[in-house]
């Protein structure tokens, strides 16, 4: 928080768990396919299993995806969908890096 009579640094909203690289694209991912499954998060974001796993545990924890398992044929698959938590979450955290942008840009532009 700031401090009394200072403006919050948009950095200060970014979200630690939206924001970790593998999260944040995890959740960009879901947002565009809907439904995507295990193994696509996994090979797009060069993971191992373990480590996408890890990563779906905490957002799933925190209410931002919903995840599926089941079977297509007879090889069983993991779905992970975005849920209206994960999308307001990531909406949010996008807002906050154009603000961070936006802040980073008038400074470049500043004379000084």
């Amino acid at each position: 928080m700031a401090a009394p009579g200072m403006t919050s640094h948009p950095a200060n909203g970014l979200d630690d768990v939206v924001h970790q690289r593998v999260r944040l694209g995890i959740l960009s991912i879901a947002h565009e396919a809907r439904h995507v499954e295990f193994s696509y998060l996994r090979d797009t974001l060069g993971l191992t299993a373990g480590n996408l796993s890890q990563h779906l545990g905490v957002l799933e924890t925190a209410g931002l995806i919903a995840i599926e398992k089941g079977y297509a044929g007879k090889r069983a698959r993991t779905w992970v969908t975005l849920t209206k938590t994960g999308r307001a979450a990531l909406e949010d955290e996008i807002g906050q890096l154009k603000m961070l942008i936006s802040r980073v840009e008038r400074a470049e532009t500043t004379p000084g």
